[in-house]
């Protein structure tokens, strides 16, 4: 991945949210490189989801109806809160 399409996504991963910003962000610079070809494109789906739900989503108070966004949530929670 480029430096410009690394920082696009990093951009991206900002969400206004701090607890949001805190997770995606450093998701980006830790984690993204880790994913596979399929689980980046979900990243990217992940991205275009509302802060409401993703807050709600990763607070665990409830789940995606999409298994390859929840699958990719908890694997994100997962390198934070081993």
């Amino acid at each position: 991945m480029s430096d410009v399409d690394r920082n696009k996504l990093r951009w991206r991963s900002r969400r206004g949210l701090l607890e949001l910003d805190l997770l995606l962000v450093n998701f980006v610079d830790d984690g993204f490189d880790g994913l596979g070809p399929d689980q980046r494109g979900h990243y990217r789906r992940l991205l275009e989801e509302e802060d409401p739900d993703l807050l709600s989503w990763f607070s665990r108070n409830s789940k995606s109806e999409d298994p390859d966004l929840q699958e990719l949530v908890e694997h994100i929670l997962r390198r934070v809160q081993p």
